[in-house]
């Protein structure tokens, strides 16, 4: 399988990371079993020792109309999808305007805003097992059990771009910080909200090298200067130490953290408590 080396200390959006090699893949003959996927990099915390790294070829990078449903790509990013359904004239797209991603990775997660998340509208999903239909595949908020690579999607067309949803999720994205991070540092728990529970333990603000929980929203791990991966995992750590001492809740990580230390079922990102 073709290579490409990137740097990940640019490539990432939370800026942190070294020089790695990533195999591109082109088509499910290729050995993609026990690597990751990356996408864009927009949601991916990498570490020094990353498991074997994956990303599409350019060839994925489509979108179609065809048999009145909407065909993507998975390496598609997310802006080009905005555009072509503005332009079209599609409805329940307006929020990937303010969403930065690829669709497989948007798929992968089930992305969205509050309500508005990839899954409301996907008829199907073509992996490197197969293609499934949307109820066959678990999913649930930023979670699916997706395990291959996925290559395409399928959508429900409706008509009416709407431009006010466009500037309601704009709105919902103004007190995000624009300082690099690699989007919200934790899931949601259930009835609660990440940012409230970070802050109300005093991590709003708190710093350790370049990284910090930022001022401008709790949940947002961002990278001040040169901030480093021991950095982000320090302040991960605590958070979820701090806010389970004091709740009784623990604090699921939304980003995906790529360090071999830091991944499977005994990962100490993972909740101790239930073991």
């Amino acid at each position: 399988m073709k290579k490409q080396r990137i740097d990940f200390s640019k490539f990432s959006s939370i800026k942190i990371g070294d020089f790695f090699d990533v195999s591109v893949l082109e088509n499910c003959d290729e050995n993609y079993k026990d690597c990751y996927i990356i996408g864009s990099c927009n949601n991916i915390l990498i570490g020094t020792n990353p498991p074997p790294l994956l990303k599409l070829s350019k060839k994925y990078d489509y979108i179609k109309i065809e048999n009145n449903t909407l065909k993507i790509g998975a390496a598609t990013p997310s802006g080009k999808i905005a555009s072509f359904c503005k332009k079209h004239n599609i409805a329940n797209f307006e929020f990937l305007s303010h969403l930065p991603g690829t669709l497989g990775g948007l798929v992968f997660m089930n992305a969205g805003l509050k309500e508005f998340e990839i899954f409301n509208n996907l008829i199907s999903v073509n992996i490197c097992e197969g293609n499934f239909l949307k109820d066959e595949i678990e999913h649930g908020y930023r979670f699916t059990n997706i395990k291959s690579p996925i290559l395409e999607a399928t959508f429900e067309i409706e008509s009416g771009f709407c431009k006010e949803r466009v500037e309601l999720f704009k709105k919902m994205r103004q007190n995000q910080p624009s300082t690099p991070s690699a989007g919200s540092c934790f899931k949601n728990p259930l009835g609660d909200y990440a940012g409230r529970l970070i802050e109300a333990v005093g991590l709003k603000g708190f710093r350790v090298g370049g990284m910090e929980f930022s001022l401008e929203h709790a949940n947002f791990l961002v990278n001040l200067e040169n901030g480093t991966f021991n950095e982000a995992i320090y302040l991960i750590q605590e958070a979820q130490k701090r806010v389970y001492n004091k709740f009784k809740i623990w604090l699921e990580c939304e980003i995906a953290v790529l360090d071999t230390r830091y991944m499977g079922k005994n990962s100490p990102l993972n909740n101790p408590y239930k073991k």
